[in-house]
């Protein structure tokens, strides 16, 4: 059984990041694009955790590896041309995570409510946030509590 607390000591099959708001003005790696600091908490968490795998949901282009050579792009989840669901079941299959567990999605409703059409028994630490400044925080608490050498 995988615990509801992604900061016990387990290493998830695969964690899904947010994109973000800031960005790059020129084409770069998906790992690079992302500037703002909400995805780098993001990161900084999934990092510590030590996934598999970690992927970027992307309004604009779905799952992305952090290595994908992508350019700047001003779509947001919900915007005409954005990514669906069911692009990303697909894109999920292709890429052949789709069936991976356990899955963590680090990032706000929209991106869970996404994630969740593809990994329905995802676990999703930031539910139940009251803002961007209450997932930070967990995000931080996330990246000290499963680094190496912390006490859990």
């Amino acid at each position: 059984m995988v615990p509801d607390d992604p900061t016990v000591a387990f290493a998830p099959e695969l964690i899904v990041v947010p994109c973000g708001a800031r960005k790059l003005d020129h084409r770069a790696r998906a790992g690079e694009m992302y500037v703002g600091s909400y995805h780098r908490a993001c990161r900084r968490a999934a990092a510590s955790l030590r996934p598999d795998r970690l992927v970027i949901l992307s309004a604009r282009y779905g799952l992305l590896d952090p290595d994908d050579e992508i350019d700047p792009y001003d779509t947001r989840h919900g915007d005409t041309g954005s990514v669906t669901a069911a692009v990303l079941r697909d894109q999920a299959v292709r890429q052949g995570i789709a069936g991976l567990d356990p899955v963590i999605v680090l990032g706000g409703a929209r991106h869970a409510a996404l994630a969740s059409a593809v990994w329905p028994h995802a676990l999703t630490p930031l539910r139940g946030t009251r803002g961007m400044g209450e997932q930070v925080a967990r995000l931080a608490a996330i990246a000290r509590s499963a680094a190496p050498g912390a006490s859990r």
